[in-house]
């Protein structure tokens, strides 16, 4: 068997030129490349920055979610506040006149006007507006009928009222129970 020599290649001049070539390719790649990797992390850098600020944000807006739910529950728990705050001089009164052992039936009557009027200014300053209807037309919608009377009136007219009747911000609490004029 024939050993072959191997002798070291000796660059041809066409062989440098495209090693040249090669190399000068070489370094406007390597600087596009840098150029995209530096884009490509100050992207990332901004994607991370607007992620923090949406996480951010939903947190925020969980948290409004959440106060605005508790304040709801707030005000549903102690929505009669104000109002029971207005009664309890009323209650007052009640306990008073029952605690009376004197029997003055003069002294007792005023008593149980000023509550009435206590009870008045409670229901003022709760919006409570009372219906007493005598000679309006009636209305299915604030008034309750119980019967119909013959009456010298309008057909249809609330001739007396049994029992009044209750509005809170003209939302019917209570209908008047009523009697109301039969046609002719």
């Amino acid at each position: 068997m024939e050993e072959q020599k191997q002798t070291p290649s000796t660059p041809t001049p066409n062989d440098e030129a495209s090693t040249a070539a090669a190399q000068e390719n070489a370094a406007p790649e390597a600087a596009a490349v840098e150029d995209v990797a530096a884009q490509l992390a100050a992207l990332e850098a901004k994607a991370r920055e607007h992620y923090d600020l949406y996480m951010r944000a939903v947190a925020e807006g969980e948290n409004i979610r959440r106060r605005a739910q508790e304040d709801v529950t707030k005000a549903h728990k102690f929505a009669i506040e104000n109002f029971a705050d207005n009664l309890l001089p009323v209650m007052d009164s009640l306990q008073a006149a029952l605690a009376d052992g004197s029997g003055d039936i003069a002294k007792l009557r005023e008593g149980v006007e000023l509550t009435a009027r206590q009870l008045a200014a409670a229901f003022e300053r709760g919006k409570i507006v009372e219906l007493n209807p005598v000679g309006e037309k009636f209305d299915p919608h604030r008034h309750q009928a119980i019967s119909m009377v013959p009456a010298d009136q309008e057909p249809n007219t609330v001739v007396t009222v049994l029992q009044r009747g209750y509005t809170i911000a003209d939302r019917v609490l209570r209908p008047a129970l009523v009697t109301v004029a039969a046609p002719k």
